[in-house]
């Protein structure tokens, strides 16, 4: 099975979770059998991939394509080409979408692939162009839509309106959530039975099995935690999809009436400044650490999960959400909203509304304050997440190629 496969970021160079998500599915689809060229928009070093064939989208002269965020292009607003005299310049994010397509419309004339898998919006022109010159079927995978990226609203009308084509001519389409299946459906008009839903799974690396946990990253907050406080955290990106400000309500409460208590916040985002200021204004000053991004590959990031008593997802609209996973993995019990896909497979976390600012304050209190409910949310959570694997979802994508490949050449006989 040769896959197309056309993705905005891979680990160590991504923000949030589509990264990892991409980066963990295609390693399993490659121990399943399949042929993966993945094709990404900026040049970069990926050593700790040798089970696919991955390729930046070159323009013709460019030798390096950098994003404008550090780390990540998922976010960037702008690029810069630099060419192989080392001249160098900026170009806005419509016109590489466009350089993206027309890299990929030449890789689809010039190969041979089964099917083309194209993950959310920013991929989809670049996935119709291969499509229309190829007939190859189309599985576009949706990790968030423009209605959970702007919380709950319309969002972005050209965002809106690339999606709803990438959906209508899609082939299939995978959703990552129940949830995200039924948003597909009510804010897109599109036919429930065209969508599958493919839960994501979240699995250590071999290295992260053996990482020297003796000494963590955050020691001054261990210290802390031996004069009684405890640590609460939020990692991820910093958006207003995220929940925080309702987050940082609750932690109020909290400290109020449990003023050794720490919320440390892993992450960055639209929202960073905002959010260090309404910290300031609820009088948390002295309560709150925001650490800023933290390579979500590396053991810092780990660390965090780690020295945390409780992790805390408070999303307004989630898709998914692999941050509660990674808590559990570190032996860290969570507390994740309702509106999340993880809610959906997670059975031994706390749940709530994301709204309802006075029960989160009450539910992190109840873990401070019970250190048994602590150890016994972490054991069974963490025991939960055996059966939660890439490879059941794996089998299931790899059904629909062969089926849609399968229909693809009797058409063309």
């Amino acid at each position: 099975m040769k896959i197309l496969m056309l993705g905005w970021e891979l680990p160590p160079h991504h923000t949030g979770g589509m990264g990892v998500v991409c980066y963990q599915m295609c390693k399993e689809l490659a121990q399943s059998g399949a042929d993966i060229e993945f094709i990404l928009p900026y040049t970069a070093e990926f050593p700790n991939i040798d089970f696919m064939t991955v390729n930046p989208a070159l323009p013709e002269g460019v030798t390096e394509v950098i994003g404008s965020m550090a780390g990540s292009t998922y976010d960037s607003q702008y690029f810069t080409y630099v060419d192989n005299k080392g001249n160098s310049r900026g170009v806005q994010m419509h016109e590489h979408q466009s350089a993206y397509t027309q890299y990929v419309a030449k890789l689809a004339r010039l190969n041979e692939y089964d099917v083309i898998h194209a993950h959310d919006w920013l991929t989809f022109r670049a996935a119709l162009a291969a499509k229309q010159l190829t007939a190859k079927p189309l599985f576009v995978h949706v990790h968030a839509t423009e209605f959970d990226r702007s919380g709950g609203s319309y969002g972005n009308p050209l965002v809106r309106e690339i999606e709803h084509m990438g959906l209508l001519l899609a082939d299939k389409i995978f959703a990552i959530s129940q949830a995200t299946k039924d948003t597909i459906v009510r804010e897109y008009n599109i036919d429930p039975a065209k969508i599958e839903i493919v839960h994501n799974a979240m699995e250590l690396e071999e290295s992260e099995l053996h990482e020297d946990t003796s000494v963590n990253t955050f020691t001054y907050l261990q210290i802390m935690q031996g004069r009684g406080y405890k640590v609460i955290l939020s990692a991820g990106r910093l958006t207003i999809q995220k929940g925080l400000i309702h987050l940082l309500e609750a932690f109020a409460k909290v400290v109020e009436k449990r003023p050794k208590t720490i919320l440390l916040v892993v992450g960055s985002g639209e929202q960073y400044t905002e959010l260090i200021e309404h910290s300031a204004v609820l009088g948390l000053s002295g309560n709150v650490i925001f650490t800023g991004r933290i390579n979500g590959t590396g053991k810092t990031w780990r660390d965090a999960f780690r020295v945390a008593n409780l992790f805390v997802m408070p999303s307004v609209s989630e898709p998914f959400g692999l941050t509660p996973f990674e808590a559990l993995l570190q032996h860290t019990p969570a507390l994740i909203s309702k509106q999340s896909g993880a809610s959906e497979l997670l059975r031994n976390v706390l749940k709530l509304d994301y709204w309802d600012i006075e029960e989160m304050s009450n539910q992190i209190l109840a873990v401070c304050n019970n250190s048994d409910l602590e150890i016994t949310l972490a054991e069974e959570g963490s025991a939960e997440l055996a059966n939660i694997t890439w490879k059941r979802s794996v089998q299931k994508m790899m059904h629909h190629y062969q089926l849609h490949a399968h229909k693809q050449k009797v058409l063309h006989v």
